[in-house]
């Protein structure tokens, strides 16, 4: 299973990583893919999504990165040792330090594919005083179907231990108000993390988060946004045909298999 697991995290992070889809360009960027119910799999800190190959992943121990949380003493030195000191194998890359915030994403959201990029649209957004239009509501029935009815999204926060502790404590609130984790959480000044039950659905999350932050920066240039109300948009959440559809977009024949 890890083996497929590790093919799967590469292939999403070469898609991810094609520069006609302005995701990420150089090393930005990362994706995991639970190997084990103990380690993850990860893209080594610098490596290029676009060109990433099995030698680019890294398995890591979660729980070492999880006990940092709760460290009150950690520093930087703390992380970077703690960091190496988590990989399966002592002689591969070092992790990204975005690592943390991906185990908290795997732990705390109950997803096992995560992937973090930082799509030009939405960025455009995140780094505007417009980013909460991200968040503020559904513009149209896909998606609801894609993303759900509730993002999640987390201010500027320093990237590695602070932003993964901030972002563990959103998705427990976020988890106790809408009874379960975002399928989108973006982080101001920073980027989108996309939480999926696979490789496929982590890629959705991702495509329809752009096609969302499209359609706001066109709505914002003309006037202002009009979402659905909540009982339409809790109409589409529940309709079973949409639940059929969610169900043909994830299946080994739908989209990007």
């Amino acid at each position: 299973m890890s083996h497929k697991i590790a093919d799967d995290i590469v292939r999403l992070c070469r898609t991810l990583g094609e520069p006609g889809r302005d995701l990420v360009i150089l090393a930005e960027g990362n994706v995991s893919g639970r190997a084990t119910p103990e380690t993850m799999f990860v893209k080594a800190s610098g490596s290029n999504m676009a060109t990433a190959a099995r030698k680019d992943l890294v398995e890591v121990r979660l729980a070492p990165l999880l006990a940092l949380l709760d460290d009150d003493t950690a520093d930087d030195e703390t992380v970077a040792r703690v960091l190496m000191e988590s990989l399966v194998d002592s002689e591969d890359k070092r992790p990204s330090v975005e690592a943390l915030l991906h185990a908290v994403c795997q732990e705390y959201g109950g997803t096992p594919v995560v992937a973090h990029t930082h799509p030009v649209s939405v960025n455009a957004l995140l780094c505007s005083d417009q980013a909460t239009e991200l968040v503020s509501g559904t513009l149209f029935p896909d998606q609801v179907v894609v993303l759900g009815k509730h993002q999640l999204l987390i201010p500027y926060t320093d990237p590695g231990l602070q932003l993964a502790r901030i972002a563990r404590l959103e998705l427990q609130h976020h988890i106790a108000a809408f009874g379960g984790p975002p399928k989108a959480l973006y982080l101001v000044n920073h980027g989108m993390f996309a939480l999926g039950q696979s490789a496929t659905e982590a890629l959705q999350i991702t495509e329809m988060a752009v096609k969302c932050a499209r359609i706001i920066g066109g709505a914002l240039s003309i006037g202002n946004t009009t979402h659905l109300s909540e009982p339409d948009a809790e109409r589409i959440d529940s309709r079973p045909d949409e639940h059929l559809r969610r169900k043909e977009l994830l299946s080994p024949g739908g989209p990007h298999q």
